[in-house]
């Protein structure tokens, strides 16, 4: 039986009964992949509900109207619907690593949020904004990874391991290069920041947490979501 099998076998309580916060996320979404990140790091289970974004279930809706992954359920009945606030709850309950501690002296968290998704998106989904010109913001948005490379010589952003910063930022630069990846691997030009990127795809965290689940349906209990993570953030380069 695969870990999967097995995962989905495990039911949570989700009726009145509620013992684990519950998730509802998207597997492919950045904001999603950072608070199961930060989640996981944390030690913290809860029942993740895999849902479609074009198909949004109504129990997500009456809890945020917004219709944004994540969305965290708390036992106690508080809703945490902005990704950053999920890591920062996440955290503040249990942060082996001391990632609420690290410095972000350069505001990249703030700056990958606002101007780099601001192009990210403009580049990727260009038919979807009136007056975009695709290459204009990939321009703009590599321009942001130009500023950032000097800074990764060490590995990550914060030294020899991953912190918060390359947590909360790295699903974005994810989505970068899948817009254009045969660009991104050959042209970008910027050693530093390729590599940063690849060591994230094949570190052991992001793999647990891009485990695939089924849509979740309205009625049913979600799987329970409590990857091994902190063994897999050690003695890392």
């Amino acid at each position: 039986m695969t870990q999967n099998e097995m995962s989905q076998q495990r039911e949570a309580r989700n009726t009145e009964g509620q013992t684990l916060p519950i998730l509802y996320s998207f597997r492919r979404c950045p904001y999603a992949m950072r608070a199961r990140i930060a989640l996981g790091v944390a030690g913290i289970a809860c029942e993740l509900r895999e849902v479609l974004l074009r198909d949004k279930p109504q129990e997500m809706l009456a809890l945020s109207a917004k219709g944004t992954v994540p969305v965290l359920h708390l036992a106690g009945g508080e809703v945490i619907d902005e990704s950053l606030d999920v890591m920062h709850w996440a955290l503040a309950q249990h942060d082996p690593l001391g990632w609420l501690a690290a410095p972000d002296p350069h505001g990249w968290v703030a700056v990958f949020d606002a101007d780099f998704k601001h192009h990210l998106d403009r580049y990727k989904y260009t038919s979807r904004y009136a007056g975009a010109e695709a290459e204009v913001h990939k321009q703009a948005a590599r321009d942001i990874l130009v500023a950032l490379d000097p800074h990764l010589e060490a590995g990550w952003v914060g030294g020899a391991r991953p912190g918060f910063t390359d947590v909360a930022v790295l699903p974005f630069v994810r989505q970068y290069r899948i817009a254009d990846p045969v660009w991104f691997d050959k042209d970008l030009g910027l050693l530093h920041v390729q590599a940063w990127l690849d060591k994230f795809l094949t570190w052991p965290v992001f793999e647990a947490v891009m485990e695939k689940y089924a849509r979740w349906q309205p009625g049913a209990s979600g799987v329970v979501f409590a990857p091994e993570l902190l063994a897999h953030t050690q003695n890392l380069s």
